[in-house]
């Protein structure tokens, strides 16, 4: 069989209805796609944070506000969904921290290769996942 008369593989778009189910994303394209989910997420609880902030070392009084709003809520937000709000900053904190901190590696020491891309990805979604849940495990008073 001559090299010119083998078939050659087709390449397509994917059909967004029938292929986005089936189709498997890599590690680092979910560690992309968390990085900039985290960045506007951030971006958007900006409000609550500075007030996080702001309540926490204003005063006695207001950082009794500050605790009081873990545990008895704000308004009709009860302290438990509170609490997995600012859970859901911790995560995002920390995801973004993370990838930011390894895309800068990445094009620091030029080590695009898909090898490190996999494994930098896969550290980056354990330690983002792991911090969050030990940070959350303290946040939520289980230890």
């Amino acid at each position: 069989m001559s090299e010119l008369s083998r078939q050659r593989p087709q390449f397509r778009n994917i059909n967004a209805f029938k292929d986005l189910t089936t189709y498997r994303l890599p590690a680092a394209g979910w560690v992309s796609i968390l990085h900039r989910i985290s960045g506007a997420l951030m971006f958007v609880l900006l409000p609550l944070i500075v007030w996080l902030f702001d309540t926490s070392v204003s005063s006695e009084i207001s950082y009794e506000r500050f605790s009081s709003a873990f545990s008895a809520g704000i308004g009709f937000v009860p302290g438990w969904l509170f609490k997995l709000v600012v859970l859901a900053i911790i995560w995002a904190y920390l995801h973004h921290l993370i990838a930011g901190l390894r895309h800068l590696y990445m094009d620091a020491r030029h080590a695009v290769t898909k090898q490190f891309g996999k494994s930098s990805a896969v550290v980056t979604l354990v330690l983002s996942i792991g911090l969050t849940v030990v940070l959350g495990a303290k946040l939520f008073g289980l230890y």
